[in-house]
């Protein structure tokens, strides 16, 4: 396994997050490993090195004292099933939330609704959870380690139906916690927080960039076009095509070191603004403009396998987003990332960056944001700098300023129902 934190590691990183081609993430409920071995061959012959995975919450933790071992063992069973097709994984912990459906278990709903960030007995319980589940993968030669859930943040910002209204230090302690858990189970691996954007461009949002960039062993961004980006500047855009260099910028603006990784992933292709003509060139600018960034771990693409049709309520573009379509066959999407991959792997370290585009957010903890996210002024001055050839990145300045907020409607499950 290569040393994923190191900061003189070779070459970025490339994987892909796994969707099961047969049933979805239910397949969690009845795993076949021969399917899943296959399926991760086919991922592994993109040329990626890696898969990060996504057990089912409720599943693994049906009550809040009983964590099943068979849950576990099954996680085991696909980590193995990646080492023996050549794929490092990473176990996503608490799921949580995929694809706009929430998966959380039944003691937190309902009548027994609880704050998942904030009530004492079920921050121990999931803690617990995040910690069996890392003792059960430790030893696997071929974990690169835990990441703490899919965008759990989302349960607590304003614009979700029933939130779990915490405060940036709650957060904090939150995803310490967690990080800790995860750090108990399985010392040697890499342990990260995946927060979606919200928590880079919601001024009111308590999970902050600090805590993604401070908190765990490398700095995750998940980036979507269609959190405005898309919508405001059209599919074949500058700005479209450079989201993710931007992202990656703005995170590192926040590390507070100079060599901690940064790690994209999660970015995908959605049909609701691309047509499949634009999709080749997404992913090739995508990833090309990435490997720009200095401190690049590596890129993950969403996704392996397109949600079969034949399950129902998902926004339309999840049946889209796969390398593969539901039947296993390769996708233009899956021949351009990797062909990208190929490339990428001849490609130069990056040269240095240019001039910093300055980032009031304010000198308190909950940062203001929003001038980072689309059409705020952050955003559109780093990419006139950009377009003008100037290989911006972002500086911090924690002081108040005017500053024009951007697009908030972020790339969340409420921004995949939006066609345009």
């Amino acid at each position: 396994m290569s040393s994923p934190a190191s900061p003189d590691s070779p070459a970025p990183r490339f994987g892909v997050n796994y969707t099961p081609r047969t049933g979805w993430f239910h397949s969690w409920l009845d795993l076949d490993v021969d399917a899943v071995g296959e399926d991760l061959q086919a991922i592994a012959s993109l040329g990626a090195d890696h898969v990060r995975i996504f057990p089912l919450w409720p599943l693994l933790q049906p009550n809040r004292t009983l964590i099943r071992p068979q849950g576990l063992a099954d996680v085991r069973a696909v980590v193995d099933v990646a080492g023996s097709v050549g794929l490092d994984v990473v176990v996503d912990a608490i799921q949580g939330h995929l694809s706009s459906f929430d998966f959380i278990p039944s003691w937190l709903a309902t009548w027994h609704r609880r704050n998942m960030f904030t009530d004492p007995e079920v921050v121990t319980a999931t803690a617990e959870l995040v910690r069996s589940l890392a003792v059960g993968v430790a030893d696997a030669p071929n974990l690169l380690g835990l990441t703490l859930g899919n965008e759990v943040n989302q349960f607590s910002a304003s614009n979700h139906p029933d939130p779990d209204v915490t405060s940036v230090p709650a957060a904090e302690d939150w995803t310490r916690t967690l990080l800790d858990a995860a750090r108990a189970g399985a010392p040697a691996g890499m342990h990260t927080v995946a927060n979606y954007d919200a928590a880079w461009f919601m001024d009111d949002h308590a999970f902050t960039p600090d805590h993604s960039a401070r908190l765990g062993d490398a700095t995750v961004i998940h980036s979507w076009i269609f959190d405005g980006t898309g919508q405001r500047y059209g599919a074949r855009s500058y700005e479209v095509a450079h989201r993710t260099e931007y992202y990656l910028e703005l995170a590192r603006a926040f590390s507070p070191a100079p060599q901690r990784p940064l790690w994209l992933q999660e970015v995908g292709a959605p049909r609701s603004l691309l047509t499949e003509d634009d999709v080749p060139w997404f992913v090739a600018s995508t990833i090309e403009n990435s490997l720009s960034c200095p401190e690049l771990w590596g890129v993950t693409w969403w996704c392996s396998h397109d949600v079969s049709r034949s399950l129902a309520d998902f926004p339309p573009l999840e049946h889209t987003l796969g390398l593969f379509d539901e039947h296993g066959r390769i996708k233009n999407a899956g021949e351009a990332f990797r062909d990208a991959v190929a490339a990428a792997r001849e490609t130069a370290p990056p040269a240095p960056r240019g001039r910093g585009i300055e980032f009031p957010v304010g000198p308190d903890a909950l940062l203001d944001r929003s001038a980072a996210a689309p059409g705020g002024s952050v955003f559109d001055a780093w990419m006139d700098a950009s377009r003008a050839g100037e290989r911006p990145t972002v500086r911090v300045v924690r002081e108040q300023a005017e500053n024009v907020a951007g697009d908030t409607r972020t790339g969340g499950a409420a921004a995949t129902r939006v066609g345009g």
